[in-house]
C-alpha cells in the first residue's frame, strides 16, 4: 500500500518538541523507499521550516539537511511536470481556491500521481477542502 507523506508530517517527525512528533516519528520509522512518497516540493519545505523554526538552539542548515538525506533514503519523490502544475492551477482556479492553499494542492497532485492509498497530514481540512473526492485517503498518523 503507498502512503504519501504531507510535509506537515515530515516535520513533526524530525522536531521533538512538537505536539505531533509521537505519532509522526512512529509512522515515519515505518517508512520504505518502494511504499512510502513525499513530494520532491517537500525537501524545501522541510528545509525552510526546520532552519525557521524558533528553537533554542536552532537548527542549522547542516542538520537539516541529515534530516532531508534520511528523507531521501526512506521516499520516493514524486515531482510534477509543468502540465501537471498548470492542470492544477486552472482547477483551483475554477474552485475559488486561493492563497497558500495551492502548495497544498500540488502536494495533493503529487499523492495523485503516485496513486497513494492514503495521504498522512495534519492539515486534513485543507487536504479535504481542496479535494473532498479523496476524503477517505487523507488521514493523521495514528
Amino acid at each position: 500500500m503507498k502512503q504519501f507523506f504531507d510535509t506537515s508530517v515530515l516535520v513533526a517527525a524530525f522536531v521533538g518538541d512538537h505536539p505531533h512528533h509521537e505519532a509522526s516519528a512512529k509512522v515515519f520509522a515505518k517508512a520504505g523507499k518502494s511504499y512510502s512518497l513525499c513530494a520532491a516540493h517537500s525537501l524545501a519545505e522541510v528545509y525552510a521550516t526546520l532552519t525557521r523554526l524558533p528553537l533554542k538552539p536552532p537548527i542549522a542548515p547542516e542538520h537539516a539537511m541529515l534530516f532531508l538525506q534520511e528523507v531521501r533514503q526512506r521516499f520516493t519523490c514524486v515531482t510534477l511536470n509543468e502540465t501537471d502544475y498548470y492542470a492544477t492551477l486552472k482547477r483551483l482556479a475554477e474552485q475559488h481556491i486561493i492563497g497558500g492553499q495551492i502548495y497544498d494542492a500540488l502536494l495533493m497532485e503529487c499523492a495523485i500521481k503516485a496513486k497513494a492509498a492514503v495521504i498522512y497530514t495534519w492539515n486534513v481540512k485543507h487536504f479535504q477542502q481542496i479535494n473532498p473526492i479523496l476524503v477517505d485517503k487523507i488521514k493523521t498518523p495514528a
